[in-house]
């Protein structure tokens, strides 16, 4: 089955943004519609042509579709693509290859692969696959990287209120990318703040899904210029955009979940731009 559908997005500079009320900022980097049960939905933006998306296999798996802003006959053949599961058990399949995916898992597909399809194993508690895709130079294998493989780095305390781990998918002694970088954060009960004291990276973009949030709960996504900064109410499973420009923080009514990806130029994690709290307006 084929359903693919998509949005695009432009770039706003940090003068534009700053003028912007509630309505315009959830307009321009709040991204709501990401699943879509029985198909994919795919958001283009243009920091860093990184396209943000979800596909949900019911029954019939769902292949993912070129779109017109890509400007090829396969979506990959420019472009290299990460799916993060974070719903039941599925399978990712890239042309020949197979990988049988678990929660929490993530599947890398290079570029110049020519058709792929995800899988729920069973429709009734079916897969969520979080889409992540950025422009590439080289050809790359194909990788399952589960959630036990990822490089987990635990930080913070109960006393700042940002308990956290961190679960880096994508590093130098892992799988190969172009310049897709993506991890996960697990905030610990108790815990609700995330990447505070915060900071910039203007050499590179930044998109947040945050998710494992109740019904009932929020986060409080921070964004703007250190001295300019605004606020994005975010419910479960639902995804935001950083320009390089901005700061990218959150604080929630609990604790929550949240997958970090990054496209640009640089896909060192140390380089960031620290911004001191006392900057902060």
């Amino acid at each position: 089955m084929t359903a693919t559908s998509y949005s695009s997005r432009y770039a706003i500079d940090p003068n534009a943004a700053a003028a912007m009320g509630t309505d315009e900022l959830r307009h321009n980097f709040h991204i709501a519609d990401l699943f879509h049960a029985g198909a994919v939905h795919l958001t283009y933006t243009h920091y860093d042509r990184m396209v943000v998306g979800g596909a949900v296999p019911l029954a019939t798996p769902l292949v993912l579709e070129a779109i017109k802003p890509t400007g090829t006959k396969n979506f990959l053949d420019r472009r290299e693509l990460i799916a993060v599961n974070i719903g039941g058990a599925g399978t990712v399949r890239a042309d020949s290859e197979s990988f049988e995916v678990g929660t929490r898992d993530m599947v890398y597909v290079g570029k110049g692969t020519e058709t792929v399809s995800f899988a729920s194993t069973d429709p009734e508690a079916p897969a969520k696959f979080y889409l992540l895709s950025a422009p590439a130079h080289q050809e790359l294998p194909a990788k399952l990287i589960r959630i036990a493989d990822a490089r987990r780095l635990d930080l913070g305390s109960q006393e700042t209120s940002n308990e956290r781990s961190i679960f880096q998918f994508i590093h130098p002694e892992g799988a190969k990318t172009c310049q897709l970088v993506v991890g996960m954060t697990q905030l610990a009960p108790g815990s609700v703040w995330n990447t505070m004291p915060c900071h910039v990276h203007d050499r590179r973009m930044e998109a947040y899904l945050y998710f494992d949030l109740t019904e009932g709960a929020r986060v409080f996504h921070f964004m703007g210029e250190p001295d300019e900064t605004r606020h994005i109410v975010m419910k479960n499973e639902e995804a935001v955009l950083s320009p390089g420009w901005s700061i990218h923080s959150g604080a929630g009514t609990s604790n929550y979940a949240f997958i970090w990806a990054m496209a640009g130029d640089n896909v060192d994690y140390t380089d960031v731009d620290p911004v001191d709290i006392g900057e902060l307006r």
